[in-house]
């Protein structure tokens, strides 16, 4: 099932069926074309919790050491845009990267569940952005400036909620020309080890999505750019740059 969230005079959920949207509004059913929809983030976070070095050939490109735990950061709920919305490059960077990533979104609040039962507490999946300043998580030393921009967290275009996420296709496209090409296999660290790892450190809300990685081939954007974003049983996320 695919769970989508779009612009419908107030901001619906609605259940994708071929190329139509069913939303449920008082026990009546509405269908909205699916081409001319307004789609918004998935879902309603309180937080992206996300994995930096979690596939081994993007750390060997960056020159950082593979770690024995998950490396945490958090980007703000206000990061968010949705498909085809623009991510836009701050005055105050000179390099801004894309990051090509496979998302989890929770669908109830968990807090130490162990990695056995980590996935029943996981609605689905979706595909995210973790576009980054580059110069400037370098300059600080800590990743929260870089990573925290308005629309540096473009997120969808839905939520597919019958997949197994362990052997995903991952590609990244700039303007039409392959950039990053991997699969979820090579993570070092698995979903149900996120998931559970995540929630002996913080509460998971529902809606939440943990952000698992970027395989290698980042590099910079600029304005004009377009950025899509494919993984294996999801869709593509596509975005403009400004």
């Amino acid at each position: 099932m695919r769970i989508v969230r779009i612009d419908n005079e107030g901001k619906d959920y609605g259940i994708i069926e071929s190329d139509s949207i069913l939303m449920i509004n008082d026990g009546r059913i509405k269908s909205v074309d699916l081409k001319e929809a307004k789609l918004l983030p998935p879902c309603e976070m309180t937080k992206a919790v996300c994995v930096g070095l979690n596939y081994g050939d993007h750390i060997e490109e960056m020159g950082d050491k593979r770690p024995d735990e998950p490396t945490l950061f958090i980007k703000p709920a206000t990061a968010a845009i949705g498909y085809d919305d623009y991510i836009v490059i701050p005055k105050m960077s000179e390099r801004v990267d894309y990051e090509g990533e496979l998302a989890v979104v929770m669908k109830k609040t968990a807090k130490d569940v162990s990695e056995d039962e980590a996935l029943d507490y996981v609605l689905g999946y979706t595909i995210a952005n973790d576009v980054t300043a580059r110069d400037l998580q370098s300059k600080d030393g800590q990743w929260t400036r870089a990573k925290s921009f308005d629309t540096f967290l473009p997120i969808g275009p839905w939520i597919e909620t019958d997949l197994d996420p362990s052997n995903l296709e991952i590609k990244t496209y700039v303007n039409g020309i392959l950039k990053q090409h991997s699969n979820t296999k090579h993570l070092i660290f698995s979903v149900p080890k996120l998931v559970s790892f995540i929630s002996h450190v913080m509460t998971l809300n529902p809606g939440d999505v943990i952000l698992t990685g970027t395989p290698s081939g980042v590099g910079p954007i600029k304005s004009g750019d377009v950025v899509t974003i494919e993984i294996e049983g999801i869709g593509k996320l596509t975005n403009k740059v400004k």
